[in-house]
């Protein structure tokens, strides 16, 4: 079992920056982690990801050239820069320990391909 725990969230204006964090406990070994997000009113939608051997990452369009994961030992980091009023969500760690030859660019999207989560963390972003 792997345990999640996010941390780092907040309240900022449009256009400034926030860091979210997410320390990973238990069985560590994850070949992916990964953060989504909800919305009030929304489904859950894929932000970044990034493999844990070599550090390949993924990013939704959306937080393209202005979101960054990266990881460090059992921990993975999103620094969310320029960040706008809709990136206001709920934003969740995942991680898998599935073999990594079974993803791919798009299953790596997929939150049905995920098996452990965090609580959440809350971003809020004013106009």
């Amino acid at each position: 079992q792997v345990q999640l725990v996010e941390s780092g969230g907040g309240l900022v204006q449009a256009g400034g920056s926030l860091r979210l964090s997410c320390a990973a406990s238990g069985r560590t070994f994850s070949s992916y982690m990964a953060w989504f997000r909800q919305a009030p009113g929304k489904g859950r939608e894929f932000v970044a990801a990034i493999r844990w051997s070599g550090g390949t990452t993924y990013y939704a369009d959306s937080v393209k050239g202005r979101f960054t994961i990266s990881r460090d030992n059992a921990k993975n980091t999103l620094q969310m820069n320029r960040l706008k009023p809709e990136d206001t969500a709920v934003y969740y760690c995942a991680a898998t320990s599935r073999p990594e030859w079974t993803y791919s660019s798009v299953t790596i999207r997929d939150m049905g391909r995920y098996d452990y989560w965090g609580q959440g963390t809350q971003v809020t972003v004013s106009s």
